[in-house]
């Protein structure tokens, strides 16, 4: 056999390999996916109960509902046209209010309900650290030492 023959016989099994090994990667992955729904998608395409996904929105003023227990928290998530009622069970985080984004991920029961196993709070972009509060960053002059003048 020639040296073109062998080269070109290494080159599709790289070939095969790799394809071999992104389909291999792929379907590991497949359980681990969730995909991204608003309140509206939920509502058009209803996902079948128990499969993971992502849900996302705003939590609508006056919704927040905390249990006796202290760490159980049903709420409503909607995206201007349609609500989700999402209940979690944990430690909310700090930024988590009415009003705010969240993102979810969780599971759909049976009844329709959302069942968070996380929640994320998103925050907007003219976030303010407490310790920052009351000072104008853009008052006055900083004045910076460089080595070129």
């Amino acid at each position: 056999m020639k040296a073109k023959h062998q080269r070109l016989i290494l080159v599709l099994l790289a070939v095969v390999a790799l394809i071999g090994a992104g389909l291999l990667a792929a379907y590991a992955l497949q359980d681990q996916a969730s995909y991204f729904y608003t309140p509206s998608d939920i509502a058009d395409k209803k996902p079948e109960a128990g499969t993971a996904i992502r849900l996302g929105g705003m939590v609508e003023e006056g919704s927040i509902q905390r249990s006796a227990d202290g760490v159980t928290v049903q709420f409503i998530v909607q995206d201007g046209t349609a609500q989700q009622l999402v209940t979690y069970t944990g430690i909310t985080p700090d930024l988590f209010v009415e009003g705010s984004g969240v993102v979810a991920d969780g599971r759909l029961d049976a009844n329709g309900m959302f069942v968070a196993e996380t929640l994320l709070a998103k925050h907007d972009e003219n976030y303010i650290p407490r310790e920052l509060e009351g000072i104008d960053m853009t008052a006055g002059q900083h004045k910076t030492e460089t080595l070129v003048q």
